[in-house]
C-alpha cells in the first residue's frame, strides 16, 4: 500500500479522495470542498490517500493544532469493498508514526456517541488501534448527533485525558477551519 500525503491542496490527490470520502461522509457530515480548501489555505490540514495498485483505497483529512501538539483525524475512509482487510489499521499505524516523527503529543478523534451498531463497530475499531475513549458526551448546537473524544497517547508518559479537554481541541480546529469562509475574496 503506497501513500500520499500533501499539506497545500490538491486538486488531482482530491480527486482519487473524493470517491471514498463521499461514500463514507456524502449524506453525513461531509464538509464541503470550499472548507476544506480554508482549512489547507489556513496550514492546518493534511490529505492523505492510500492507493492499492492504482486504486485509493483509504483516504484521511488531519487537522494540526501545533501549538497544542494534536493532531485531530477529522476524516477517515476506507473504501466499503476493501473493509476486513486490515487496511483501516495499517493506515492508522501510519498517521500515528507521522504525528510521532512530528512531535505531537497525541491523536485525537471524535466519534459518535448514540448507541447504534455501526456507531459501537466504529468505536470498537478506534479502541483496537489503540485509542482511549472518554466518558463526557458533546452536544453540537448545529448538529443532532452527539460525540464523544478519543485520543490516542502517543508519549509514555501522557497522563489521562478528560472528554471536556479534548474538546477544547477539537472546537479550536472546528473554528479555524470555518474561519474566513464566506467573505469576499479579491
Amino acid at each position: 500500500m503506497k501513500i500520499k500525503t500533501v499539506g497545500t491542496w490538491d486538486d488531482e490527490l482530491w480527486q482519487d479522495a473524493s470517491p471514498l470520502y463521499m461514500e463514507a461522509f456524502g449524506d453525513k457530515g461531509a464538509k464541503p470542498v470550499k472548507i476544506i480548501k480554508n482549512m489547507f489555505a489556513q496550514g492546518i490540514a493534511e490529505l492523505h490517500v492510500a492507493y492499492n495498485e492504482s486504486a485509493a483505497v483509504v483516504m484521511a483529512l488531519t487537522g494540526k493544532l501545533v501549538s497544542d501538539q494534536v493532531m485531530l483525524i477529522d476524516y477517515l475512509a476506507v473504501s466499503q469493498k476493501e473493509r476486513g482487510h486490515g487496511l483501516g489499521k495499517h493506515f492508522i499505524n501510519y498517521l500515528r508514526q507521522k504525528a510521532e516523527d512530528e512531535g505531537y503529543q497525541k491523536l485525537i478523534i471524535e466519534a459518535e456517541s448514540e448507541e447504534t451498531p455501526d456507531n459501537r463497530r466504529r468505536i470498537h475499531f478506534w479502541q483496537s488501534c489503540g485509542f482511549l475513549l472518554t466518558e463526557y458526551v458533546h452536544h453540537y448546537i448545529w448538529v443532532p448527533e452527539t460525540y464523544q473524544a478519543m485520543y490516542l497517547p502517543l508519549l509514555a508518559d501522557s497522563r489521562k485525558v478528560t472528554g471536556e479537554e479534548l474538546f477544547v481541541f477539537i472546537n479550536t480546529f472546528h473554528q479555524l477551519s470555518f474561519r474566513g469562509v464566506g467573505k469576499d475574496e479579491d
